[in-house]
């Protein structure tokens, strides 16, 4: 068997040792009893090592904005690592990441203008929180340290990200975490905004909580505040109707930056772009990632404004305006994969896909309630969530068990957090593939009363 043949060997089947892989947010001890292996896929659905085929209702995990193995994208990443494998972006450069980033200012929010170029949400996060210290220390209010993030939210796993963030299995294990952190109360309110369909009609005035958190701390401390327009790993929390536009406000008349983390809702998950652009609402700063290469090849984005751009721009023309970066910032890959999936997006309209289906999508996920243990049915775009009852004593085990049900018994992936069964599919599906997910999601349903 030659080299190729043997890697591809490996690639397609089931190991044979699973211990060495300390896997990431995953019950390992548990996985490994019962593996689920992917070995490939293309467009919509995964293959599994035991030859099934995987409806994949998560978009491999919120990232596979395209669907799989798209040819645009893979020829570009293979003809890219032939042409230029790597290049230093410390002093040095290569065309592509300057190209790139023209591109995101055209579809980015208008004045958001700047991009600087991460390898993960995590890390995107961390040098969007970095860069609005160091903007307010370089215009003179370097009393401007605390950061605001919300309960619920997920940005990530960067000590950062965690600490501005509201999950608490992600905070509890690592110590005190970043000082000078308060959170804003999330947003799930099941018991005024129960089964609504799209953005809620009640929890307007919790934008109020950042004016309490004001009068707390002073407005001259606050550096900014970051939130998810749509909280995706907290089980897909909503913003109420006219909520984000008061938090833009409010930051406004405080002089606080606003950061938006679209590390999920980027890319057309929820139509247009960018959510900022859905919601009619301009942050100072957005953290992306995942669908910006499709999921290919790892990479993340900070599109921030001309102003906070601008305000390091001075001093001596020699010296390093922010000392911040990343080996693989602007990666040659990366940068090929991320062009080939803009003009995919572009080609096929796909920003716009979640708006043109999303009524069929709301009717589709909607039409499980009233099945067993089903409390609360959330969307917006096309991303959706399923509320289940937890069990007694046993919280999680019935969305642990839908969601292997699903993938076993179904043959359909969807996320599972604690007992929110969460959905994000790719953008290329059709009308039948939404009545596949959610005629496999409610026989899942029934099986796990």
């Amino acid at each position: 068997m030659s080299p190729s043949d043997d890697l591809a060997h490996q690639a397609t089947a089931a190991p044979e040792h699973t211990d060495a892989f300390w896997m990431p947010f995953t019950a390992n001890r548990q996985f490994k009893k019962t593996p689920r292996l992917l070995a490939s896929a293309e467009g919509m659905y995964y293959r599994s090592t035991d030859g099934r085929e995987i409806l994949d209702g998560t978009g491999g995990l919120w990232c596979c904005n395209a669907g799989h193995a798209r040819p645009r994208i893979v020829k570009a990443i293979q003809e890219q690592a032939v042409t230029l494998d790597f290049a230093p972006t410390f002093q040095m450069g290569h065309p592509l990441p300057f190209v790139l980033a023209e591109r995101l200012k055209a579809i980015a929010p208008e004045g958001l203008d700047h991009v600087f170029f991460t390898n993960s949400g995590s890390e995107s996060v961390d040098t969007a929180l970095k860069i609005a210290l160091a903007y307010h220390r370089a215009r003179g209010e370097g009393q401007r340290t605390r950061l605001i993030g919300r309960e619920k939210g997920y940005h990530g796993v960067g000590f950062g990200g965690i600490a501005v963030g509201g999950m608490v299995n992600n905070r509890k294990f690592f110590g005190p975490m970043l000082p000078g952190v308060d959170h804003l109360r999330h947003t799930l309110d099941i018991a005024r905004n129960g089964f609504n369909r799209g953005l809620p009609k009640h929890g307007i005035e919790l934008a109020e909580d950042l004016e309490r958190l004001v009068q707390l701390h002073d407005a001259s401390t606050i550096a900014a505040v970051i939130v998810e327009p749509i909280s995706g790993s907290a089980g897909v929390v909503l913003p109420p109707e006219g909520y984000l536009k008061r938090l833009r406000e409010i930051c406004d008349k405080h002089g606080i930056l606003l950061i938006f983390d679209e590390v999920i809702t980027g890319f057309g998950r929820v139509g247009k772009a960018f959510a900022a652009q859905r919601f009619g609402v301009t942050p100072d700063l957005i953290t992306t990632a995942k669908g910006l290469t499709n999921g290919a090849v790892p990479m993340g984005a900070v599109f921030a404004s001309g102003r906070i751009h601008d305000a390091f721009m001075h001093g001596p023309e020699g010296a390093i305006e922010l000392f911040h970066g990343y080996t693989y910032s602007g990666h040659p890959l990366a940068c090929a994969a991320a062009l080939a999936t803009l003009d995919t997006y572009q080609e096929e309209n796909l920003f716009e896909k979640a708006i043109e289906l999303g009524g069929y999508w709301e009717d589709a996920i909607h039409a499980l309630k009233g099945l067993p243990n089903v409390i609360d049915i959330r969307n917006f775009g096309l991303i959706g969530a399923v509320e289940l009852a937890a069990r007694e004593g046993a919280p999680g085990s019935r969305g642990y068990d839908a969601f292997q049900r699903a993938f076993h018994e179904q043959n359909l992936m969807v996320r599972c957090t604690g007992d929110v069964l969460a959905l994000s599919p790719p953008l290329i599906l059709q009308k039948e593939h939404i009545d596949r997910i959610f005629d496999r999601l409610a026989a899942t349903i029934r099986a796990t009363a």
